[in-house]
């Protein structure tokens, strides 16, 4: 259902302003994303609104773009038009709960996507990729593809942001079991392809010998494979990424990626849309639990061929 052309998956969407305050018929459903630009946010907003769409709500997508004042403007906006509930992927752990206690006080209930705050008992729900397990797939393949001894690095995602942390402990777990593997820097590049970029040349700089780059997500990948690129490194430095996005895949089947680990965002974005549908009817999401994880999947050369709509064959 959510299905989508490679030419709308690929495109560059503008980041969506703040919505006016207007008038909407009863079943609201405001959706806040990050950033639509990049295209597993793009998929996040699109996949909710046409889930709640389908169940009959009307259904708007916004995004924050990392910022928590625009977050707490958003959810003044979603207040003042009677949400009947917001899907909400949050800008910050910590900097997110006074937005979300803000809803909640209004009697509008909250469900998160893609990453955590900080304190439970606020969201109904938060739906999440199971990082942890999509790292150790990550950091397994990666070893297999650079192998188990030379000098590395790393690239790190958004600080504010917890998956960025877990995805970066969960390599650490499995590759601090080869001693020989060195890791000799890490970059924060705050998920972001011109930092990402910009972080590998420096990297490259001050350590020309290392053999391998794990990333926190696929566009700080690409940004390292376009600077490996412009070194003339990119055939002896191997690079490892994480999202599933379709620049990655395209980047596995040109032979510059090793690997992607696919975040299954079309499935719990859906299914946060479900659970708030639930919720306003029953009073209950339907859920055992407020957090919820979903397991990753693995996208290497071997197996790319079947993932030409990164996102949604995860589902």
């Amino acid at each position: 259902m959510f299905k989508k052309s490679m030419k709308i998956m690929f495109a560059a969407v503008a980041a969506l302003p703040l919505l006016a305050s207007v008038s909407w018929a009863d079943g609201l459903m405001t959706i806040i994303v990050n950033d639509p630009s990049n295209p597993y946010w793009y998929t996040e907003g699109q996949v909710a609104k046409a889930a709640a769409e389908k169940l009959g709500y009307t259904a708007t997508v916004s995004a924050h773009k990392g910022d928590t004042n625009t977050e707490s403007k958003l959810i003044d906006t979603a207040i003042t038009n009677k949400s009947k509930a917001i899907i909400l992927d949050p800008a910050n752990a910590d900097g997110s709960i006074g937005a979300v206690k803000k809803a909640v006080a209004a009697g509008i209930p909250v469900f998160l996507v893609n990453a955590e705050i900080n304190q439970e008992g606020l969201a109904k729900a938060q739906l999440v990729s199971n990082n942890a397990q999509g790292a150790a797939l990550g950091a397994t393949q990666w070893v297999a593809d650079v192998g188990d001894k030379g000098n590395y690095a790393e690239l790190f995602g958004a600080p504010s942001d917890n998956n960025a942390a877990t995805r970066s402990n969960g390599y650490e777990t499995v590759l601090s079991q080869y001693p020989d593997l060195v890791k000799v820097a890490k970059e924060v590049a705050n998920w972001d392809r011109t930092q990402g970029h910009d972080k590998m040349q420096s990297m490259l700089q001050a350590h020309p010998d290392i053999i391998g780059v794990i990333s926190g997500n696929d566009e700080m990948a690409l940004g390292a494979i376009a600077a490996l690129k412009e070194a003339g490194k990119l055939s002896k430095v191997k690079v490892g990424g994480f999202d599933g996005s379709p620049d990655a895949v395209a980047a596995i089947k040109a032979g510059e990626l090793q690997y992607t680990v696919l975040q299954p965002v079309a499935v719990f974005s859906e299914e946060a849309v479900k659970q708030a549908d639930s919720f306003i009817k029953t009073g209950k999401t339907g859920a055992s639990s407020e957090k919820q994880l979903f397991d990753c999947l693995l996208i290497t050369k071997d197996n790319v061929a079947k993932y030409t709509a990164p996102f949604v064959l995860s589902k």
